[in-house]
């Protein structure tokens, strides 16, 4: 049944970039925000406009996958590359093929129209140094038509120990590797078979050779002073308890950044752990094994993209881009990029400075617990989305240690046209389950009242603030240092 909306929210054609081109004009342009305190300056000047690698950067920038990779070289039973949905998010699934220069005339469309594009990823859909002629081709041509572009590739790590020299000599200074398990007992579990020395592999022989390429081109990462991330894929009963020795063997060889993600897992997929009823994690489960590797610098902001995303983290827009709207001649345009990134140093440092005061503020109670807050934003560490039109909430975790964000609940678009399906509200109130407050532009008043039957408070009062400034404003609120500010009615 479909319910007409009590507040109808209309999408305008004002995109993110123009509203950050508002908020700069009177203020002008200021030199890049210095790097956080826990960051030094070189390794910051490398990770501060790649949304994969920084929280920070991911509010502003964005990264493109182009899927020019599709032979693998190893078989996960939570894999199936032949599934394909446009509406469906996960590793190895792509809509398009590219060759090299299918994929060079790609990047550069994507460059001249969508300004927030920072960064150049091939991952996949298979292996992207199995499949290393196309990869290493791609990586010319996009390098010599856009210089400033940072480059980096997913691997599963088996190939990687082979082209860690090519990759530094190609300026390639961001690399993933998926690395699920550190014994090979484990990895049997998740592995049927690997190719490797023009053989197939099986079992603990496979496990064990996978392993140990995986440590060898993590640390050969590590002695070039290529950033490495490390994706972990949790399997409950299956690697949960083991990812703490993978946390800390893979901190021990060099890497810069973990990345804990939930297995995604239905029958619909046609993945082995699909067909076999293996569940994923829930999101309390992710979230305390997130919290027991908080001694690394851990990724919570990942959203298990496609192999051709492209757009702001969480909001893909590969499909606007397909090789039939892209013309055979095309030149780059580099202004809008250039323009977009002078206008990011100003509203990222403001946002650095509000930050940094919100968290001065929270720490400052004296007696409070811990508060979580989903955030409905398109960008920008603003509160800028309506309730109906976000296809994803972004949590935080507010308490007297902090702000941290936890991760995000992904949901899908509630008001479409003006008009609201009770079934995906249905759907957004359960997947906001535990959620104490939910902060957006806007709200209807039937979407408000069910959110509070289930325990969730709707708020549009701190609509276009910083997120930082807003959590730190209404945890105060809940502690009883100020009045909470009132909540959004129709």
């Amino acid at each position: 049944m479909s319910t007409p909306m009590i507040l109808r929210e209309s999408r305008t054609s004002t995109t993110y970039s123009d509203q950050l081109l508002e908020n700069a004009k009177s203020v002008g342009c200021s030199p890049p925000s210095t790097a956080p305190g826990d960051t030094d300056p070189g390794t910051w000047d490398k990770i501060k406009n790649h949304p994969c690698f920084s929280e920070e950067a991911h509010h502003y920038f964005a990264r493109m996958h182009v899927a020019v990779a599709p032979a693998c070289n190893i078989q996960c039973n939570y894999c199936n590359r032949k599934y394909d949905c446009a509406n469906e998010s996960r590793p190895g699934v792509a809509s398009e093929k590219l060759t090299p220069d299918q994929a060079t005339r790609k990047v550069i469309a994507v460059a001249n129209e969508v300004p927030q594009l920072s960064v150049l990823g091939i991952a996949g859909p298979g292996d992207a140094c199995y499949d290393w002629k196309k990869t290493r081709a791609t990586i010319e041509r996009v390098a010599r038509e856009i210089p400033d572009i940072r480059l980096c590739i997913s691997t599963n790590g088996l190939a990687l120990p082979d082209h860690v020299d090519e990759l530094a000599e190609m300026n390639v200074d961001h690399v993933t590797i998926t690395i699920n398990m550190v014994d090979p007992s484990v990895g049997a579990k998740i592995y049927p078979w690997i190719y490797y020395g023009h053989r197939r592999h099986t079992g603990l022989d496979a496990a064990r050779i996978l392993h140990e390429r995986q440590m060898l081109g993590l640390e050969m990462l590590a002695e070039r002073g290529i950033l490495t991330k490390v994706n972990s894929v949790m399997i409950p009963g299956v690697n949960d308890e083991h990812l703490i020795e993978v946390n800390r063997a893979v901190k021990g060889r060099g890497a810069f950044l973990h990345n804990v993600m939930p297995l995604i897992s239905n029958r619909i997929h046609g993945t082995y752990y699909g067909l076999t009823g293996q569940r994923g994690p829930k999101a309390f489960e992710l979230r305390a094994l997130q919290d027991r590797l908080e001694g690394t610098k851990m990724m919570r902001h990942c959203r298990q993209c496609r192999a051709d995303a492209i757009g702001l983290l969480g909001d893909d827009r590969g499909q606007e881009f397909t090789l039939a709207e892209i013309p055979h001649e095309i030149t780059y345009d580099a202004s809008k990029r250039r323009a977009y990134s002078q206008l990011v140093a100003r509203e990222r440092a403001d946002q650095l400075a509000a930050k940094n005061e919100a968290i001065r503020t929270v720490m400052s109670v004296e007696y409070g617990g811990s508060v979580l807050i989903a955030v409905a934003t398109k960008g920008g560490g603003r509160i800028n989305e309506h309730f109906g039109h976000a296809k994803e909430f972004q949590v935080y975790a507010v308490s007297q240690s902090g702000i941290k964000l936890t991760g995000h609940r992904r949901v899908e678009q509630y008001c479409l046209g003006g008009w609201g399906e009770d079934a995906t509200l249905d759907h957004i109130v359960n997947a906001l389950e535990g959620i104490d407050i939910l902060l957006c532009v806007k709200i209807g008043d039937r979407p408000r009242k069910l959110l509070i039957q289930a325990g969730v408070r709707a708020t549009d009062a701190y609509a276009h603030e910083y997120i930082e400034t807003a959590l730190g404003a209404l945890y105060t609120a809940e502690c009883g240092i100020e009045p909470l500010a009132a909540t959004a009615t129709a």
